[in-house]
């Protein structure tokens, strides 16, 4: 995963002495506290202008922050965008350990699983967005991240959904293929929100969307792979 946010020792050297000085003395709270908010106005710059129509003073602008600050935290537009992404990253990663996991059962999992996709969607859409472009520009700034760490995870949670087909208690099918389908089932929410919406008469995604999602999803999910105990036999 991307290392790209730990703030620096020293100050940046373009950095006003004053503020690199209240900066350097601010309690780690606070430091925190700055980093959220500039990774959350880049989340919504990006998704708006895209990384190539965002500024680090767009920003700036959008954080309520001199653009000194931008550039102390994060030094570069390129580290702020790879910051967004691995935040997102790092969120469905941790939902997809927590709920695919052998201290689950098989519908817990899933159904777990699929609500707190559904979950993110609604809470950080504009991030989902962000991924989901750089996804179709060819991922040039997370290319080596898919290719070994994403790789390696979906292999982990693979292993997990195999254990459930040989021990009787998923249906036969292809473990990545099937994490596939839950990401772009649950995605969409987010990334094609502006079809949804319109489409269902909707000013936006409200609670009744997300609620239909989760049992549609879940009952299409669950109704073709889960196998009832008692009526065991050949997938």
């Amino acid at each position: 995963m991307f290392k790209i946010y730990a703030c620096r020792a020293a100050p940046h050297p373009a950095m006003p002495e004053s503020l690199a000085d209240a900066t350097t003395r601010a309690p780690g709270r606070l430091r925190k506290g700055r980093i959220q908010q500039i990774l959350e106005a880049a989340e919504h710059c990006f998704a708006e202008k895209g990384f190539e129509g965002t500024t680090t003073a767009d920003i700036a602008a959008q954080a309520q922050l001199p653009k000194a600050n931008v550039h102390y935290y994060f030094g570069t537009k390129e580290k702020i965008y790879r910051a967004v992404l691995d935040n997102i990253l790092q969120l469905w990663l941790a939902e997809a350990d927590h709920w695919i996991s052998p201290s689950n059962t098989p519908r817990a999992a899933l159904s777990g699983y699929i609500q707190a996709k559904l979950d993110s969607a609604r809470a950080k859409p504009e991030a989902s967005r962000i991924y989901a472009g750089e996804l179709l520009r060819g991922a040039p700034h997370i290319r080596p991240y898919l290719h070994v760490a994403l790789r390696e995870r979906v292999a982990r949670l693979s292993a997990v959904l195999e254990h459930w087909i040989a021990t009787g208690q998923l249906r036969a099918i292809s473990p990545p293929h099937l994490l596939f389908c839950l990401w772009a089932m649950t995605q969409t929410y987010a990334d094609f929100a502006s079809q949804i919406a319109p489409v269902l008469d909707k000013p936006k995604l409200d609670d009744a969307v997300f609620s239909t999602a989760a049992e549609t999803i879940t009952q299409l999910v669950l109704g073709s792979l889960i196998i009832d105990p008692s009526q065991k036999g050949p997938p």
